[in-house]
Order: C-alpha cells, then sequence, then structure tokens
C-alpha cells in the first residue's frame, strides 16, 4: 500500500484487513500508466484493483491542482444492472475519502480545498434530465454500457464530455467478446481512443478466460498502427516472452504477474496480465432424480427435482438458482412459489422491470428471500449479498458460465463456493459429467471471437461519420483496423461497406436510403443529414425484438415486457 497517497491508505486499511493477491500484483502497472489484464475468480477484489489505483491518481492530481469537471475514467460493464451497482458501491467510497480529505484540511498548491471526485451514470436506465446533466457538468468517473458509450460517442455533447478520458476500465470482458456486442465495444474503444487523440490506459478484469492471451490483444487492440509520441518513444514499453509462456489448449494458467506480448500485432505494445488462475476450492455435485432419466424431462421427474430443489433451499440461508431461458425462470419460480410460499421464491430476468429487477435484488441481499430463480441476469457480478448454494437447473452449455455462476456463491475471500448441477435429460447428464471433470481437471473452453462482423462495422462507420462531419478514408480505415476483430479486415471489405453507405441501402418500402457521401478522388467521407439519426436509431449489436409491456391491473404497475412472438401465440 506504500505506492497510494495516505488519505487512500487511510481509507483502505479501514475497510479492509490486507490487499487480495489480484490487488497485490495489480496496483503496481496500474499505477504506471500500463495496459493490465486481470484475470481471478469472483470475489476476489478485481474492481477495487482497478478503481483504486486511478482514485489515487485522481486524489493526487485534485491535490496540486483543481480538478476541472471531464470524465477521466470510463467503467464499461456488459449489464446495465452491473452498472447501476457499480454507481452505487463508488459513491460510498467516494465520499468517504472525501470526508477522510477535509478532516486532514489538505488543501491544494492554490491553497484551495481539493476537488471532490465526482461518478456518473449513463445507461438505457438513466433519464432524460440526469442525461442532461451528465453532459452539463461531466463527473470524473463514468460508468456506463457499451451501447451507452456508444451513443455518448456519437452525440456532440457527449464527445466533448469524453475528451479529456484517460482510462476505461472493462468489466466482465469474457461476457463481451463472444458475440457482435464485443466487436462492437472494441471499435468503440478506438474511436474513443481517436477522439482523444492520445493513448488511453486500458485495464480488463474478468474471472474466467480462455486463452487469456487473447483476452488482452482483445483488451488492447492492434498497436502496430498506434503512433510514437513527440520524442520517438512508444507509449508503451515492449516485452516479448519467451514461447514457453504461452498458453497451450486446457492449459491451466501459470499463477502469478507476467508482461505478455503477442506477435507483430502487439509489437509496440505491452499488456501486463495478472493471472491467480481460476481454481479455487469448490464443493460441486451433480443431481438427478430418481426416476431415470430419459430425452425429455417428464413431469414426474420435475416433481422429484423440485422436491430435492426445496429440501436444499430450506438447508441453506440463501439460494441462487440459475437456468438458461426466462421461460424457465418462470415457470421454477412458480412451482417453487406453490410449495415454498410466496414471501420466500422471486424471478430475476432481462423481461422484468428494472423496478422490479432491483426489488428482487435488495430483498435477496437484506435475507428477505430465501430463494431466486434468475437468468444469466444475476451472472455477473451484481452486489446481491452472500449466497449460500447456487444450484443449476440444466447444463449450461460452457465450462466457464458455469464457473461464473458457482461463483456467486461463497461470494467473499477465502470462502468455498457450494454449487450443485442438475440434469434434466440423459444427454444433460452425460455433458453435465464431462463438465464436472474438466472443472476438476482445471480446464477452461475456449472463448470464440467473431471475425470482422460487417454489419457492426457498418454503424460504427456511419456513427463516427456523422459525429465528425468528415473523415479520411485512410485514417478511419486504420482506426478501425487497431480493433483485434477487425485486425486483419482489407481494404476491399472496408470500401465495399462505405460504398454501401453511399450508394444506398433499399428498406421495406423499397426507398433507397443514403448515409455518407464517398469521396473516391480526395479519398474523403462525409455523413448525409440522416446520417446521425440512422445511427442513433439503430445503435449496438443486440437483436431488436418487439415486445409489450405487462401492466398489472388495477393498479397499473409495470410488471416487465414479453417478447412479440410469445404475445401472439398466447392470443391463439
Amino acid at each position: 500500500m506504500s505506492q497510494f497517497h495516505p488519505i487512500i491508505e487511510a481509507w483502505f486499511a479501514s475497510r479492509f484487513a490486507a490487499p487480495t493477491e489480484p490487488q497485490r500484483l495489480g496496483w503496481p502497472p496500474i499505477a504506471n500508466g500500463e495496459h493490465v489484464l486481470i484475470a481471478a475468480p469472483t470475489g476476489s477484489g478485481k474492481t477495487l484493483t482497478a478503481f483504486l489505483a486511478v482514485i489515487d491518481r485522481l486524489l493526487r492530481r485534485s491535490l496540486k491542482e483543481k480538478l476541472n469537471d471531464g470524465i477521466r475514467v470510463v467503467y464499461v460493464s456488459p449489464l446495465r444492472a452491473l452498472s447501476n451497482d457499480m454507481h452505487r458501491n463508488l459513491d460510498l467510497p467516494l465520499r468517504e475519502i472525501t470526508e477522510l480529505v477535509e478532516q486532514s484540511d489538505l488543501r491544494t498548491i492554490h491553497g484551495e480545498k481539493p476537488t471532490p471526485i465526482r461518478v456518473g451514470l449513463r445507461t438505457g436506465d438513466t433519464s432524460q434530465s440526469q442525461r442532461a446533466t451528465l453532459v452539463r457538468k461531466p463527473p470524473h468517473i463514468l460508468v456506463t454500457t457499451p451501447e451507452s458509450l456508444y451513443l455518448m460517442l456519437t452525440s456532440v455533447k457527449g464527445r466533448a464530455a469524453l475528451r479529456k478520458t484517460e482510462t476505461v476500465i472493462v468489466d466482465e470482458i469474457h461476457a463481451l467478446v463472444r458475440d457482435k456486442r464485443g466487436s462492437h465495444l472494441a471499435l468503440s474503444l478506438e474511436r474513443l481512443q481517436a477522439l482523444c487523440k492520445k493513448p488511453l490506459q486500458r485495464i480488463g478484469l474478468s474471472a474466467t478466460q480462455r486463452p487469456i492471451e487473447r483476452m488482452a490483444e482483445f483488451l488492447v487492440g492492434s498497436a502496430e498502427s498506434r503512433e510514437p509520441t513527440a520524442d520517438g518513444r512508444h507509449p508503451f514499453p515492449v516485452a516479448v516472452p519467451p514461447p514457453a509462456q504461452r498458453a497451450l489448449p486446457f492449459e491451466e494458467q501459470e499463477k502469478g504477474l507476467r508482461p505478455t506480448a503477442f506477435g507483430q500485432r502487439l509489437s509496440a505494445g505491452q499488456v501486463t496480465i495478472v493471472d491467480v488462475g481460476h481454481s479455487r476450492q469448490l464443493d460441486l455435485a451433480i443431481e438427478v432424480p430418481e426416476m431415470e432419466l430419459s430425452a425429455v424431462c417428464s413431469h414426474e421427474h420435475w416433481g422429484q427435482i423440485n422436491a430435492r430443489v426445496v429440501e436444499l433451499v430450506n438447508s441453506h440461508r440463501s439460494t441462487l438458482i440459475f437456468v438458461n431461458t426466462r421461460r424457465m425462470a418462470e415457470r421454477v419460480a412458480h412451482q417453487l412459489t406453490e410449495l415454498l410460499g410466496e414471501d420466500k421464491v422471486s424471478s430475476h430476468h432481462g423481461s422484468l422491470s428494472m423496478e422490479m429487477r432491483l426489488r428482487t435484488e435488495r430483498r435477496l441481499k437484506d435475507g428477505d428471500i430465501k430463494c431466486v430463480v434468475a437468468t444469466a441476469s444475476l451472472e455477473l457480478g451484481i452486489d446481491i449479498g452472500y449466497i449460500d448454494l447456487v444450484i443449476q437447473l440444466g447444463s449450461p452449455g460452457a465450462i466457464a458460465t458455469f464457473l461464473q455462476r458457482i461463483g456467486r456463491a461463497g461470494h467473499a475471500i477465502h470462502a468455498t463456493p457450494k454449487g450443485r448441477l442438475f440434469a434434466l435429460t440423459r444427454d444433460e447428464l452425460v455433458e453435465s459429467m464431462a463438465l464436472m471433470r474438466a472443472v476438476r481437471a482445471g480446464r477452461l473452453d475456449v472463448i470464440p471471437i467473431p471475425v470482422a462482423p460487417l454489419d457492426v462495422l457498418a454503424q460504427q462507420i456511419v456513427a463516427e461519420v456523422a459525429a465528425e462531419e468528415e473523415w479520411s478514408s485512410d485514417e478511419l480505415f486504420e482506426t478501425f483496423r487497431r480493433a483485434y476483430p477487425y485486425r486483419d479486415l482489407t481494404r476491399e471489405q472496408f470500401d465495399s461497406i462505405v460504398q454501401i453507405m453511399a450508394e444506398g441501402i433499399t428498406d421495406t418500402s423499397g426507398r433507397g436510403k443514403v448515409y455518407l457521401h464517398h469521396d473516391r478522388v480526395n479519398r474523403r467521407i462525409k455523413a448525409r443529414p440522416a446520417a446521425r439519426i440512422a445511427a442513433t436509431s439503430n445503435a449496438g449489436a443486440i437483436p431488436d425484438i418487439g415486445s409489450y409491456r405487462v401492466v398489472a391491473d388495477p393498479d397499473g404497475v409495470v410488471v416487465g415486457t414479453i417478447d412479440e412472438d410469445f404475445a401472439v401465440e398466447s392470443q391463439r
């Protein structure tokens, strides 16, 4: 802790006995401004590893000079709920640190009181008035999601608020890289760096991932195009490890700290990987009903499964049950409510309103309910208090997903996660046995990363050109090629997307929509009037599914939403 300001050191000592291993290994490289990827189990203090070092940096700056308004740190998480939770969890420590500063009567070099460090939130749940306040008086730390970051990068006021950004923290990075949302975020990070006109320190946090080197590549992008500083130095030093340090398929990651560079693409950059391993002491078992499993899970099977689940719930203080679909979440919650009582069971998934989800999270954290049935909405690091037991109904489909969910139990340092995996069919039993064997052998499945999805690229090209009004096609191509998923993007592919956006796309009404003007002679791209509206109204890579609000009469309480197909089918 000697590298921290005494105020930060005092605050940490008042809350924690000692730093965890990720914190001890991660703080020095973060303080040095290096790119850092932290891979550690759930509950090991990863988030504080990232934030305490950057908060210390902001505090020291506020004591030297006035800390003007402007976002310096951008924290990105894959879930709105996780961002909301992080905003709450940051607010209290920052207020406590401000109180310690005031008690110490510290002053800037000009004799003024230091500016308190402020945190702001921008997600899909943020009201219009809060968004306006955020860009009018930008906080020093912004908590957001990939889609909201994209929208800010596409608006004039949002870009002005983001221009001073120095550090980007990407939480639960493994949950993003596997699909087009990750590709979309990778392009947004390159847009942010181009906006700030300087290298951004990038910090990635993840509980489970393999190969870890590929995750680090995704985090920082392709560095071969990054320009050196004015004095000829590269912004981050070079470190090329011997081949023996590279991970092999299903190889358990070496424990400890290692600077790693990744071939030609990262020859001008360095990522420090803090890997304390994904292995923990786990209390795991497979559960099966007394009846022999068949190709499908019958009513009789479900009856026996529910009886065993009730037995487990009653023998533990708090239980989190994971299922793979929203429909199953409601079905299981309904069945358990009939067996345990309405006041002991709740459900949690993306179709429920934010108010309903927050209420469930709060009740679980306060110990008011014994059991919550959830989809992946509670898989990541949302603060729901201490969980005794995690139950997985049906195969989770991936080792990393299973470990992430089981890690929600015993979510504390040195605690032992306890989980029970229920196989629902014969095939799932075989899969569950293979999964359990892999976990005990310390193996992780490979997380696939999409290769240059062109629909995402088209959206980001239109958005960036609309935000800047005009771009050199050569510079824009190089900017987007720095994103890891687009490292092998050819100029022909890029030009074809630009040309499609310039010649027009025919919509369902038969009318062609043109978003860009492409000057091939001067190699310039300009935005047409419809570009900004198109970019903001079609934001992100989450599928757009028609939905209906569900309102409970007579109070008019919004319960949540159901998708269009379900609404139509239920009326037949």
